[in-house]
């Protein structure tokens, strides 16, 4: 079905592009799954309930900064410690809503602010995917908020649902880096950037924020190689504006 006809679909009931927006995100979902368990049996070997599992990955909903909690909990935890390093994690989620701000600008805010809080990387990188494409063919609104919550509501599900089904199985799974579930996180983030490819010209940004990201990473402790990828990558992207 194209662009085009989902949204005449739409127009008939609202259920369709909601529905449109699960559909699309369904592979994303299935290399979500292992990563998910893997972070919910590494909560339990660091001693945190089912529960307390869930409420972090329930009002938090950021996978990298989660694991880079757990990677740091210790008894008692260091709290200020891993709320800075949470906001460095969380902090690439600046440029995502950034890139998203041109196509929520006439929503009200009680649809802007749910859909910034289920906002994650796969449901960010598929709503503007999608917003694009419709723009291409001349949809108006271009962005489709059925869509992008259908997407977004799927993952936060089943990334809440997973990492709790992975502390209820940790005993049983032991390290599940060893089962190599741990390959799915980079796997799905190259299958989204592949989904966004347009040109070598416009992939260079990446490339210097991988470049930087990969150099701080290896000479820098903790996590600021975040940052700096983001952010050389940001500036990398408005110096070769006029090149893309």
């Amino acid at each position: 079905m194209s662009i085009a006809e989902a949204t005449s679909a739409a127009d008939g009931g609202s259920g369709s592009e909601f529905r449109r927006g699960v559909a699309s995100c369904a592979p994303v979902l299935l290399g979500t799954i292992p990563y998910a368990l893997v972070l919910g049996a590494q909560a339990t070997q660091k001693g945190l309930s089912t529960v307390e599992l869930s409420l972090l990955t329930g009002l938090n909903f950021a996978g990298g900064s989660e694991f880079a909690a757990i990677q740091l909990w210790t008894s008692p935890p260091h709290i200020l410690l891993i709320v800075a390093i949470a906001f460095l994690v969380n902090s690439r989620h600046l440029l995502m809503g950034a890139a998203l701000a041109p196509f929520l600008r006439d929503l009200p805010r009680r649809r802007v602010f749910p859909a910034l809080f289920f906002m994650c990387d796969e449901s960010w990188a598929l709503g503007l995917a999608d917003a694009k494409r419709r723009a291409a063919d001349g949809v108006t609104p271009a962005f489709s908020p059925r869509y992008y919550m259908g997407a977004a509501l799927a993952m936060y599900l089943t990334w809440v649902a997973f990492t709790t089904s992975g502390a209820l199985l940790g005993p049983v799974l032991g390290d599940a880096e060893t089962y190599g579930f741990d390959m799915a996180f980079a796997a799905v983030f190259l299958v989204l950037l592949r989904g966004m490819w347009k040109s070598i010209a416009a992939a260079r940004p990446w490339l210097v924020s991988l470049v930087i990201a990969a150099l701080t990473y290896l000479f820098a402790p903790g996590a600021w190689y975040v940052a700096a990828g983001a952010l050389s990558g940001l500036l990398a992207a408005w110096l070769t504006a006029g090149d893309a």
